[in-house]
């Protein structure tokens, strides 16, 4: 990890309210943080903007870039057959800027940028239990049955891995969590790193 900067690696399941986290911690924290953008295969939705809310490639250039080893994690998401992933250039463009460079990624993105990467600070934020996480994708009412069960499934499986992080946050109320993150990550401030679980 660059001396001048800090990498962040936020993870937790679909479902935990991890994203709107991320969005509230950006706009309150007083540390010179950004959000990596990650590059992308799926085709822009409407009012997406390239370089803003994803890097979109084509399937052919994100494969090439794969192989040429520009990604620091990357892997087809749900099935869907679009891939995702964190280009190194972008991450390290961040650090050597002096920036708090935030993923927001899945575990197993964590794990690898952690090869690469293990000094980063890592969170996981989950709701506390399994049957919460089930009443908030419920309560979307965006998704079948099945898609439920696979985010069930992947969340049970992502739960079992949380040891690997530094920190675990339970979001039970987004203003206190975002609190409590600002107050977390502040404590890296000067290298002065906890040695603890939150």
């Amino acid at each position: 990890m660059s001396a001048s900067g800090k990498l962040i690696i936020i993870s937790g399941p679909s479902g935990s309210g991890k994203s709107t986290v991320v969005q509230h911690l950006l706009a309150q924290t007083e540390l010179p943080m950004v959000l990596s953008v990650s590059a992308t295969t799926r085709p822009p939705r409407n009012g997406e903007e390239n370089g803003r809310d994803y890097i979109f490639l084509s399937d052919q250039e994100f494969q090439a870039r794969r192989l040429a080893g520009e990604f620091l994690e990357c892997k087809e998401v749900f099935g869907r057959g679009y891939w995702y992933g964190t280009l190194r250039n972008v991450v390290s463009t961040g650090l050597n800027a002096g920036k708090w460079v935030l993923l927001e990624i899945d575990v197993q993105g964590a794990l690898a940028v952690l090869q690469g990467h293990p000094q980063a600070v890592t969170i996981f934020v989950h709701p506390g239990s399994m049957a919460e996480l089930e009443k908030r994708l419920r309560n979307r009412g965006t998704e079948s049955e099945e898609a439920i069960q696979r985010r069930l499934d992947v969340a049970a499986e992502e739960l079992v891995l949380r040891h690997h992080y530094t920190h675990e946050v339970i979001n039970t109320e987004i203003s206190s969590t975002v609190k409590q993150l600002c107050k977390l990550l502040l404590q890296y401030q000067g290298e002065k790193v906890p040695c603890s679980k939150n």
